[in-house]
């Protein structure tokens, strides 16, 4: 996923809990699912960046020798110019793009 494209903010912004929370009704609730959300795309972000990283690992045991690599602090900058992963995850969820359920709920319904 590119996160990038994304239209979340990179600072943090003031949101009325009381918007976001009229499609579960539970304040709760939304955060929880928010919070998991951004768990997800948390572990994608540093898997992804872990990945791109390993490209420029030096396996030698001498620890006198560092090298500075460019291109590894490109890809450092750049993913610490994304926006947190709660703020992708905050916006997702305003646009509808965080599918969720409760099987709390649901088993309430059937009976």
């Amino acid at each position: 996923m590119d996160y990038k494209k994304t239209n979340a903010p990179t600072n943090t912004v003031t949101r009325n809990m009381m918007d976001l929370c009229e499609d579960t009704g539970n304040v709760y609730e939304t955060v929880a699912i928010i919070g998991k959300r951004a768990n997800q795309i948390g572990l994608e972000m540093k898997n992804e960046l872990s990945k791109k990283l390993q490209e420029f690992a030096s396996y030698n045991d001498n620890l006198e020798e560092v090298f500075e690599n460019r291109e590894q602090i490109e890809i450092s900058r750049y993913y610490e110019k994304l926006p947190k992963p709660t703020l992708i995850a905050t916006q997702e969820y305003i646009e509808g793009k965080v599918h969720h359920r409760n099987p709390a709920k649901e088993k309430d319904k059937l009976q």
